[in-house]
């Protein structure tokens, strides 16, 4: 008798103890934002050009300069660490972390990633897309040599889709 009172207070203990922990991870753990509903309107916007958009290009929705694009787990192909506010070091390669639209079935090959030192074009490279599903992503490497200010720009012809500053120490 004495060893089933003490087998059921340890796993009495034990469970509480297991509580204990997962309700103190928990309120650790950073509450995660709900998602922004978007209207039914902007869903149909997005369906009909998704689907019935070949030959309009794509759609760049976020780009930024990232030191490192996630390989594997659960943030694969994401960019997971970000160039800081103070800059980089010179000779440093970053990657310029593009995510698209791109309609259904179309390819592009009309995208340009270009590196700019003051005014002087230091490097352009050309980015190929294919719409195979909801997100097309990207990274191109980009290496800033020298100090100074520099500008990385996602081009599409001669059109400027999105710049981005980055100081080189």
């Amino acid at each position: 008798m004495k060893k089933l009172m003490t087998r059921t207070m340890v796993c009495a203990v034990l469970g509480m103890s297991s509580l204990a922990l997962a309700q103190d991870a928990a309120a650790e753990a950073p509450a995660k934002e709900p998602a922004k509903v978007p209207s039914a309107d902007a869903v149909r916007d997005t369906w009909n050009f998704f689907y019935n958009g070949k030959g309009q290009g794509p759609v760049l929705v976020e780009a930024k300069l990232c030191t490192e694009v996630a390989k594997d787990g659960p943030n694969k192909y994401e960019c997971i660490a970000e160039v800081a506010a103070e800059g980089i070091k010179a000779n440093t390669t970053v990657m310029l972390w593009q995510a698209y639209l791109v309609p259904q079935g179309d390819s592009v090959e009309d995208v340009m990633v270009q590196t700019k030192q003051g005014n002087v074009v230091r490097e352009t490279k050309d980015v190929k897309l294919k719409g195979d599903g909801w997100r097309a992503r990207q990274w191109t490497g980009v290496r800033l040599n020298k100090p100074g200010t520099w500008t990385v720009s996602v081009m599409r012809g001669d059109q400027v889709l999105k710049e981005l500053q980055v100081k080189v120490n």
